[in-house]
């Protein structure tokens, strides 16, 4: 017997379970109380990852902790860039002076990071469950969208396009023609996946009923995203706290009302059908033009500027070493990630680096509400109650 087991009485038993995923070795371990297979008590520990952003962030200029947000969700790296940069912009007040054809490439980004990290959310929480076709499905349609990010910014992990001020440049050529090719294409995938999982037997068995929480926990919880949707909540930050573009584009915020992980599962499927209309709207009405200020203390000079004028240059210097100097105050920006919402609280002392930063991540919100959904299961449902909530130890453990 594992010396770990501690046996209470004759019924209940204390083990330690974990890692049960690559991903999770040293950063996540459960202590669950059994009553023989029955779930009484479950309590998340998470470990040892420990990479300190927010105290980074606070030694740093506001542009360098850029590449930093690629790596809290390094699946969802383009929307992390994007929260970013718009809580940076709040905090400056620019963000209605962000050309408009860079709001609609930031917009472009962001939906195709929510299918990517949808896809890979759909591919392991289905291979956890013992599905091996839709994992191999799934990372063939998420190549796509891997090869336009390459494209626009060379990077297939950790992007970093997207910029204070815009993006760092316009969209490559081809880069159109290979996205209204995704598009084309994506919906048929996605009833392949339907086909394969929303009627199968196994499949139905394994999450329906399986790690319930009511609306009025959720609530309580504060879990984000998609988590809540499935518990009813018909809430979405790119509708009902609006920025960038998404106001002029059309969209549906799915909702279902069971609580449970095969409703998360339907919430982010109807997602990812939701964002390839969206990615449809972007591709008619994205206008010509620049993709970045000019002539703002706020942003970087463009490159070629910095590479022919002196004066170019050495203004460009002093706004690399010392930063931007943002106003004395107090900003928050959530925005709608793939996960829920991510947020940036920013204090500002006026100095070219923040006082303080907090970063609000999904991952964690959401990981905090186990307990919950556990309680009254199986031992053998916390693995697909852990696929149903799709988080990332980048932020679990910042």
């Amino acid at each position: 017997m594992n010396k770990t087991y501690v046996a209470e009485n004759e019924r209940e038993v204390t083990v330690n379970m974990g890692p049960q995923h690559p991903s999770t070795h040293g950063v996540l371990r459960f202590v669950v109380k059994l009553d023989g297979e029955r779930i009484i008590e479950s309590d998340p520990d998470v470990g040892y990852l420990h990479r300190g952003f927010e105290k980074f962030a606070e030694n740093m200029t506001y542009q360098q902790f850029m590449p930093f947000t690629d790596r809290l969700d390094y699946l969802a790296s383009m929307n992390n860039n994007f929260a970013y940069a718009m809580a940076i912009e709040k905090l400056l007040g620019i963000s209605k002076d962000i050309p408009e054809r860079s709001e609609y490439i930031r917009v472009i980004m962001a939906e195709l990071g929510r299918i990517a990290s949808h896809l890979v959310w759909l591919a392991t929480h289905a291979l956890d469950i013992g599905a091996m076709t839709v994992f191999l499905y799934c990372f063939r349609e998420r190549e796509y969208i891997i090869d336009m990010y390459e494209m626009a910014c060379g990077n297939r992990l950790t992007y970093n396009y997207i910029r204070i001020g815009g993006v760092a440049r316009d969209l490559p050529d081809g880069f159109m023609e290979k996205l209204k090719e995704f598009v084309k294409l994506f919906p048929s995938k996605v009833k392949e996946y339907h086909t394969l999982l929303s009627k199968n037997r196994i499949w139905l068995k394994r999450t329906k009923g399986i790690g319930y929480i009511s609306k009025e926990d959720a609530i309580n919880w504060g879990i984000a995203g998609p988590c809540t949707r499935g518990s009813g909540i018909d809430w979405d930050l790119r509708r009902d706290m609006p920025y960038s573009v998404y106001p002029e584009l059309d969209f549906k915020v799915p909702v279902y009302h069971n609580c449970d992980v095969y409703d998360r599962y339907l919430v982010r499927m109807d997602e990812m059908i939701q964002s390839n209309r969206i990615l449809e709207q972007c591709i008619e009405k994205i206008p010509d033009g620049p993709v970045m200020m000019k002539d703002n203390p706020c942003v970087w000079d463009p490159k070629e500027d910095t590479m022919k004028k002196n004066y170019a240059l050495m203004k460009h210097f002093v706004k690399v070493i010392q930063g931007i100097k943002a106003p004395v105050g107090e900003t928050y920006f959530g925005a709608e990630n793939p996960k829920g919402e991510l947020g940036f609280y920013i204090y500002s002392n006026g100095e070219g680096v923040p006082y303080r930063m907090k970063i609000r991540s999904p991952s964690f919100i959401n990981l905090s509400a186990m307990p919950v959904m556990l309680k009254g299961h199986y031992i053998a449902d916390i693995i697909s109650v852990i696929g149903s909530l799709d988080f990332v130890f980048g932020e679990c453990d910042r």
